[in-house]
């Protein structure tokens, strides 16, 4: 499942047949993405999947081996000038001077930017209930969180990459900053790449959604079509099986007895015939969430 790749002049990213192995371990094998301007994608998998090695791509920190990487057009890694200049990012170590206040960090920060809004930025650091004269190495978690959010959206980015934004922190935190992201995107008509094992949030969040398992695309669309494009079903047998059901099209089944639970990858029509190939019939449907998709593709928890 996937949508239609936009022409150069409208991707905002544009990954075409990525490879990446360190030694042996095989952390991206012939990945495409296409991000379309005014988008936000959602990159979800595994620890371990690739998501990282993707993004470090996209900011000109590793160099494509096989296949190409383009933002704006430009090569990250010959042109980190014209990208960067243009990205703002947010990673999950969010790597902040300790040593600085928040009002001296975001004045420094400022420095780097010509298109630097001020205005906004004093929005964000009310918003985010920011202390300037406090120290960073005095702020929690949350709030460090934050005070790098405002960094990377105060110069007001054409492109948003955020890795694990929300990792760690408490529910309330995670609210203000979606709500924040939200609230940029649907003003501005920016993009915004959003990587996270949370799949609630990108469920929130993104309107794409591209779905890595050991560096490979397994899935790729639309979010409302990527869940649409599944069923998560009960099924009823007659005579109970004597092991788990093999059922053609189903990701996962789960159960016991006459009645077994599957994350089917398919229409309605194809789950009917496939169940009743094993002897089976659906008694119950329901559209799954991304997390369910997410674990039953991956064999494993969401982590």
């Amino acid at each position: 499942m996937k949508y239609p790749s936009p022409s150069s002049a409208e991707a905002v990213i544009s990954v075409s047949g990525l490879s990446r192995h360190f030694g042996p371990k095989r952390a991206l094998d012939e990945v495409s993405v296409f991000i379309p301007r005014g988008s936000v994608l959602g990159l979800v998998g595994e620890n371990g999947a690739g998501k990282t090695t993707l993004i470090k791509h996209l900011l000109g920190s590793l160099k494509a081996l096989a296949g190409s990487v383009r933002v704006f057009g430009l090569d990250p890694v010959l042109d980190p000038v014209g990208v960067l200049g243009r990205v703002g990012y947010l990673s999950e170590r969010r790597d902040l001077p300790c040593w600085m206040r928040v009002g001296e960090f975001i004045r420094y920060t400022q420095a780097f930017y010509p298109g630097w809004d001020a205005t906004y930025a004093a929005q964000l650091l009310e918003q985010f209930q920011l202390d300037p004269v406090q120290k960073i190495k005095t702020l929690s978690q949350g709030q460090q969180a934050k005070t790098g959010l405002l960094a990377a959206l105060a110069y007001r980015p054409e492109l948003l990459i955020l890795d694990e934004p929300s990792s760690g922190l408490d529910p309330v935190v995670r609210r203000d900053i979606l709500e924040a992201i939200i609230r940029m995107v649907a003003d501005e008509g920016r993009t915004v790449l959003f990587s996270s094992h949370l799949l609630d949030e990108v469920e929130r969040v993104a309107d794409h959604v591209v779905m890595l398992q050991q560096g490979r695309v397994v899935l790729n669309g639309r979010t409302e079509e990527v869940r649409a494009g599944h069923i998560s079903a009960v099924l009823a047998f007659a005579q109970p099986p004597g092991a788990a059901p093999m059922l053609t099209g189903a990701h996962a089944v789960t159960g016991y007895g006459s009645e077994w639970r599957v994350l089917f990858g398919g229409s309605r029509t194809e789950l009917v015939t496939a169940a009743a190939r094993v002897g089976a019939r659906v008694v119950e449907e329901r559209t799954p969430t991304l997390d369910e998709i997410l674990v039953a593709r991956a064999g494993g928890k969401a982590s």
